[in-house]
């Protein structure tokens, strides 16, 4: 159906999705903002930073402000684009950060009792404090809210 054909309240319906648009990508920017800092400070309080290999989430928590504020303020293509890419790159350090946790919360677990072995093992490492290994799920999921937030993004054109 094409858009002079339509029925008014599918217009109606059309515009009202757009204007709740501007909003949605708010929630999404303040829920963003909220983890980022809440992920950096919960990090910073456990000493997520004891070998070189932990630094990373906290690099790319740091960053990940840093382009936030940068894109609120100018919200051209190049700040849409490096939120982008650095939302990807949470992603996949959050998927790596998973992988680090399994592997040192199993080992922990196998010290502790060498007799473990398959589903009861499994769930003595996910249910573990230290490392909480599905921790890192946090970063994947700040990830996919800020790849959501820049989604479509209406970017403003270069004067």
């Amino acid at each position: 159906m094409s858009e002079t054909s339509a029925s008014p309240m599918q217009l109606d319906a059309h515009d009202s999705d757009h204007d709740a648009l501007p909003g949605l990508r708010r929630i999404l920017l303040w829920v963003l903002v909220v983890g980022l800092v809440g992920a950096s400070i919960d990090l910073v309080l456990l000493g997520h930073y004891e070998e070189t290999v932990q630094l990373i989430p906290l690099i790319l928590l740091g960053l990940g402000l840093i382009v936030l504020v940068w894109q609120a303020i100018h919200r051209g293509r190049a700040s849409v684009r490096a939120l982008q890419v650095l939302m990807i790159l949470f992603v996949i350090g959050g998927l790596v950060g998973l992988v680090l946790h399994y592997r040192g919360s199993m080992e922990f677990q196998l010290e502790v009792n060498p007799e473990l072995a398959g589903l009861e093992l499994f769930l003595k490492v996910v249910r573990a404090k230290a490392p909480p290994a599905l921790g890192p799920g946090a970063m994947i999921n700040l990830g996919l809210v800020g790849l959501a937030y820049a989604y479509r993004y209406p970017v403003r054109q270069a004067r």
